[in-house]
């Protein structure tokens, strides 16, 4: 089987895989991201992936879908060691740990560097966050997980080059795998409009589990000269409070969000939906949504889901540059505007507004972009990279994994 051949991988024919990460019905970003890529992969290969689902401390008894086969506990070491234990023994040829660094126990995560040293198999460490200025026990940490992985995958190339530079990680044991976005057709908002009874009003949004490092406050107050020039426009905050926010400090963010709306008179214009959205909900929402904004405030957040989707759905999107929307955005894909700058945001939603032509090609060309990180494409780009691990001699063409 050569190596960089898609087609050559039939079905049954990737190795038997085991993921490790945060599972639903957890709600964070990488069990959503955990459960899409295993289904993707599953889909693409015909086969049954199993997982390791991952618990944090205090957490609520879950009941998982039957894919989830054992749990890692975050505040307990002996739960790292016997997951490592469990992969060794089990049928998996091959685990796929999707990581982030508070997701496992020690300082920044450290006790995942001993389930590495005890693996005996293959592992692919899937990187969610990479810091371009680390402090020390991060960098060590970060260089000890890609030691021991066998391999490690970025899912942008600002990461890649990242661990590269920054973290010395060996430039053949790096991978770029995007991050996954459903694969819709390129349409028009007419209809979505239609179904969720808003006209034909202008529609921005945001999606995603809102905390204060969101920079929500600086859309709203933007709102108040976009609606000035485009009294109809609708802007949507989609999401409920990030759970772990709501354990520490309840609703006072969202809140304070409402406040604001009612200060600036806003209550025909914006409209905060506290829920945790489904795949089905975001596309719908982005399928009426005009023009996508994410006023993050962290200048080094090296992925986004919520953009990536965004992109993926040929949006209009409008950032603060942070690390990965510079990269998703270049070449017009989109528009970037400094942090913390209302007047900014206003600025280039009203000229989008007031433009629908230039709306038009710039939703194009994200959505072209955004062909090359469709969900049926990234479970390619992984099981290629898991089949250049495995022998192709060792994998029986068979429906589980």
């Amino acid at each position: 089987m050569k190596a960089g051949s898609l087609q050559t991988l039939r079905i049954g024919s990737v190795p038997r895989t085991i993921f490790l990460g945060s599972y639903p019905p957890r709600e964070c970003g990488i069990a959503t991201f955990t459960r899409d890529v295993v289904e993707a992969f599953d889909r693409q290969f015909g086969v049954r992936s199993r997982v390791i689902a991952i618990d944090e401390p205090g957490g609520e008894v879950r009941r998982y879908p039957p894919e989830v086969v054992a749990r890692l506990s975050q505040t307990d070491h002996p739960s790292h060691i016997r997951a490592a234990e469990f992969v060794n023994q089990g049928p998996a040829q091959l685990l796929n740990i999707q990581h982030e660094y508070g997701l496992f126990g020690g300082d920044r995560g450290e006790w995942l560097i001993d389930l590495l040293a005890d693996l005996t198999k293959p592992v692919v460490l899937t990187l969610h966050t990479v810091l371009p200025e680390p402090d020390e026990k991060m960098l060590q940490v970060t260089r000890k997980l890609c030691r021991y992985s066998t391999k490690v995958v970025a899912l942008s190339e600002t990461g890649r080059e990242l661990l590269e530079r920054v973290y010395e990680v060996e430039p053949s044991k790096l991978r770029i795998i995007h991050h996954g976005v459903p694969d819709v057709p390129f349409q028009s908002t007419q209809s979505q409009k239609a179904s969720f009874g808003i006209g034909q009003r202008a529609v921005i949004s945001t999606f995603g589990l809102i905390s204060r490092g969101k920079g929500l406050e600086y859309a709203l107050e933007a709102m108040r000269a976009i609606v000035a020039r485009h009294p109809e426009t609708l802007y949507l905050i989609l999401g409920e409070t990030h759970p772990v926010v709501r354990r520490q400090e309840g609703e006072s963010y969202r809140e304070s969000l409402h406040e604001l709306v009612r200060e600036y008179g806003l209550q025909y214009n914006v409209e905060l939906v506290d829920k945790y959205l489904d795949l089905d909900e975001i596309i719908s929402y982005l399928g009426a949504t005009d023009i996508y904004l994410t006023p993050y405030l962290n200048p080094t957040q090296i992925v986004s889901g919520t953009l990536a989707y965004a992109v993926g759905c040929g949006k209009a999107i409008v950032s603060t540059p942070y690390l990965y929307a510079e990269e998703l955005l270049a070449y017009s894909r989109g528009f970037l505007v400094p942090f913390k700058d209302a007047n900014a945001i206003a600025a280039r939603v009203i000229a989008l507004l007031d433009d629908p032509i230039l709306r038009r090609a710039t939703e194009r060309r994200a959505y072209r972009f955004g062909r090359q990180m469709t969900w049926p494409r990234v479970a390619g780009e992984y099981g290629r990279l898991f089949s250049e691990l495995v022998p192709p001699s060792s994998i029986e063409l068979v429906g589980t994994a």
